[in-house]
């Protein structure tokens, strides 16, 4: 739980959508913090075991100004999917009554909820229970979503599709089929701002329509290229998206990346990046024993290439505990790209200076820098 101001609940906060939205408010609380000011926000996460356990549901909810509600079932037999998101949000509903809290309840529903299926009844059904709790009420009406995180096999498919692409295999796709798609990031967005902003009603966040085969030969092409060091033109926040949850499934296990060095009496020549539609470079110098970083972006791409010196690299999954070495040295030149929504950092664990070459995909805006001070290691 973070101090703050406004009470935000997040239900499935393990999930997809609300492990997005729970980084955004944890952002804005960095953001605040590093400027000196008072958190905007009290953050709970609330996980599907939290519906199990009464006390831990009422000391969730006592006090909410809002709840972003994303927790729920989608991938289960039949009569549990009917049967299980009625009950969560009937859980829900009690707690509120018991309580006496009355937060503005935003609602993840489906495109799906107006079909007549068991997953679609028990959104539907899920729905009214939520809208009669009796504060503001949002139901926001979601499309596929993907994102970082995203789990494959997993009614996602587009992390199916990112899983079989670094795996170098080919599903099997529907040539007539067609995805509506929405980034995680910006779902979790919309939810936000329904509360910020007081939105009640049915919302519709905009979705990007793609042909399933579309889908899959884009992310093919960033992997073939990604391999050879190339980046995708990121002018368009889409694909910026979706290049991130490519990237995102890469690791840990997928860096540092070696560079193909081209040496001679003369001295050595490697390509540090390629493509990306432009971007910014930048250089910096570290002292032995000081740490740079320690701050996440929610959508940036950026590079880390070592030329000179020893370090380490360490990232975290924001929100997360576990965190990932990478020990680089520039005698052997290998970039560490940061996923985003991942906090990181470089130390300089040599006995000289340490020279390091960052590449980032958009201009630096100080308006809009998205970057939030978090440290990786707590």
């Amino acid at each position: 739980m973070e101090c703050g101001g406004m009470k935000i609940v997040i239900t499935g906060a393990g999930g997809l959508i609300g492990w997005h939205a729970a980084v955004r408010v944890h952002a804005a609380n960095c953001a605040a913090q590093f400027k000196g000011t008072a958190t905007p926000y009290d953050l709970v996460m609330l996980d599907h075991s939290g519906f199990d356990d009464d006390a831990a549901l009422h000391a969730a909810i006592t006090g909410a100004d809002a709840v972003l509600h994303f927790a729920g079932v989608n991938r289960a037999p039949d009569d549990v999917v009917e049967a299980a998101n009625p009950t969560i949000a009937r859980r829900l509903a009690e707690a509120c009554s018991i309580t006496k809290s009355r937060p503005h309840v935003v609602y993840a529903n489906s495109t799906h909820a107006t079909s007549d299926t068991p997953y679609g009844r028990s959104k539907r059904i899920a729905g009214e229970i939520l809208s009669g709790i009796g504060g503001r009420y949002s139901e926001l009406v979601l499309p596929h979503i993907f994102g970082e995180g995203a789990r494959p096999r997993y009614n996602n498919v587009t992390a199916t599709f990112i899983e079989a692409v670094i795996a170098g295999e080919t599903p099997e796709i529907n040539p007539e089929g067609r995805v509506s798609l929405l980034h995680a990031g910006a779902a979790a967005q919309a939810a936000l701002e329904a509360i910020i902003e007081g939105q009640t009603g049915t919302l519709r966040p905009a979705s990007r329509d793609i042909a399933v085969k579309e889908l899959f030969d884009l992310l093919w092409r960033f992997h073939s290229d990604y391999q050879g060091n190339i980046y995708p033109d990121l002018q368009d926040p889409f694909t910026v998206a979706l290049f991130n949850s490519y990237r995102a499934a890469l690791y840990p296990d997928g860096f540092p990346r070696p560079l193909k060095l081209s040496t001679d009496t003369r001295g050595t020549l490697f390509e540090a990046v390629k493509g990306g539609g432009g971007g910014q470079t930048f250089l910096s110098t570290t002292i032995p024993g000081v740490t740079r970083g320690d701050h996440f972006h929610l959508n940036k791409v950026e590079r880390f290439l070592v030329v000179q010196g020893e370090a380490v690299i360490r990232i975290r999954k924001v929100l997360s505990d576990e965190v990932w070495e990478y020990r680089v040295s520039g005698t052997a030149p290998a970039p560490v790209d940061m996923p985003s929504l991942h906090t990181h950092s470089i130390e300089n664990v040599g006995d000289t200076e340490l020279l390091t070459l960052f590449w980032t995909h958009d201009l630096f805006d100080p308006a809009s820098p998205d970057t939030f001070a978090d440290k990786v290691l707590k």
